[in-house]
């Protein structure tokens, strides 16, 4: 990308962000996703559930093929997001995808019902490389001044689809079965890889120099890992993600018995808590749009992570379900400015050529941070009150916005003149 070119008519941050075709062509596009992953994703838990008679280590197994893939791809899939036209890249990944499932189908028919795995497992590894290929474009065709506000509807859509989703994806399943559920996110992925054609054609990097020798993918990797490591910004974000994942794998663990052991309700009653979350991030995301022009990102995150480490320790404590209740709906609201902060940081502090290993260090840092703490949270539980854990995660969430402070004065780089008009 060639840092000296003039960006075309039209380009401004003036210009709505609902009429950049890039942008609209983006969203039409993540529409379709997430509704073929939210019937697929209920679809297959309530089929496993129904295979295996509720088998507890067949249900992990879709987490597992869920989460797994960021562990083993998101680096590797952002260096070759880095590498690859990323239009190019993100359309292949969607015809992958539904062409799989006519594999999955295939499987169904012949009664090999553990195939449903296969199905989530590649999704989530194709999204390690269209994900950051989609970032890049969004530094490319998004003005800066916009980046808060584009995450921000973004993250909305995707609190419309955690209340709606589970819902959607029930009624398919129970009405229609496994093969149309499975079908449906076929079709979803080939409609997503059609509406990405509208996206401006790609444009070769023209930054490295033409002279230059081709470099491997693991040179490429290691020089991801230094130039995050030469960031202080990027480098105090590997910490603060490590830190909250950490915080999020106990509240994720252990919800259930905040629900059944202090406030002495059925274990049923953990899918009001969590639908009660899902509206406070619509409420947040929609607000969060609208507040995100006022508030640098980073400041925004120390304050999404410190309401969210004071919100934890109160759901520990609380024995009172009306006020564990606000609490959730309050941090809810919050979770939109987490997501939308750290996006709009890896942007903004990212140089476009290495958004995709920067994306693919820090992603890692969390949800492996997450998985650790999951995996002892139980045995922790056994030992320890779960006002003491809970505590604990509070206290994970409040070094993270302590990890914050030094960067509060820090400014992003000044855009290259490279946004364009899609």
């Amino acid at each position: 990308m060639n840092t000296n070119q003039a960006a075309p008519a039209g380009t401004t941050a003036q210009t709505p962000l609902l009429r950049n075709r890039f942008f609209q062509t983006i969203l039409m596009s993540n529409i379709m996703l997430q509704i073929g992953i939210w019937v697929r994703n209920f679809a297959i838990l309530l089929y496993v559930t129904d295979q295996t008679n509720n088998d507890p280590i067949a249900v992990s197994l879709i987490s597992v093929a869920e989460f797994s893939p960021i562990f083993l791809f998101a680096f590797i899939g952002g260096t070759f997001a880095d590498r690859w036209l990323p239009k190019r890249t993100m359309i292949w990944c969607d015809f992958m995808s539904a062409a799989s499932v006519l594999l999955v189908l295939v499987a169904l028919v012949y009664e090999s019902w553990a195939a449903v795995y296969f199905a989530t497992f590649l999704s989530a590894t194709l999204s390690q490389f269209s994900a950051p290929s989609s970032m890049k474009l969004f530094k490319r065709y998004v003005p800066q001044e916009q980046l808060q506000s584009a995450m921000g509807i973004f993250q909305t859509l995707m609190a419309v689809f955690l209340i709606a989703g589970p819902s959607v994806g029930t009624i398919v399943y129970q009405n229609f079965g496994i093969h149309v559920s499975i079908g449906i996110m076929g079709v979803a992925s080939l409609l997503s890889a059609l509406i990405l054609f509208r996206l401006p054609q790609d444009q070769k990097n023209t930054q490295r120099d033409p002279g230059a020798k081709p470099t491997s993918v693991m040179a490429e990797m290691k020089e991801g890992l230094r130039y995050v490591w030469s960031s202080r910004v990027l480098r105090t974000m590997c910490i603060t993600f490590a830190l909250a994942g950490l915080s999020g794998g106990i509240a994720q663990t252990l919800g259930l018995f905040v629900v059944t052991e202090r406030l002495g309700q059925p274990k049923e009653f953990l899918q009001y808590v969590l639908m009660l979350s899902g509206i406070g991030m619509l409420i947040g995301g929609a607000f969060i749009t609208v507040i995100s022009k006022k508030m640098s990102p980073v400041k925004m995150l120390a304050l999404a992570l410190g309401v969210s480490a004071i919100g934890t320790v109160g759901v520990g404590y609380s024995v009172n379900v009306p006020f564990t209740l606000s609490l959730q709906l309050i941090m809810g609201m919050i979770f939109p400015m987490v997501h939308i902060s750290i996006n709009t940081i890896m942007l903004k502090w990212s140089a476009p050529e290495f958004i995709g290993r920067v994306s693919g260090t820090l992603g890692p840092m969390y949800m492996g941070a997450m998985v650790l703490m999951m995996a002892l949270a139980g045995p922790l539980k056994t030992i320890l009150p779960l006002t003491t854990i809970y505590t604990l995660s509070g206290l994970l969430m409040l070094a993270g916005v302590l990890s914050l402070v030094p960067l509060f004065k820090q400014r992003a780089p000044e855009p290259a003149a490279t946004s364009v008009s899609a």
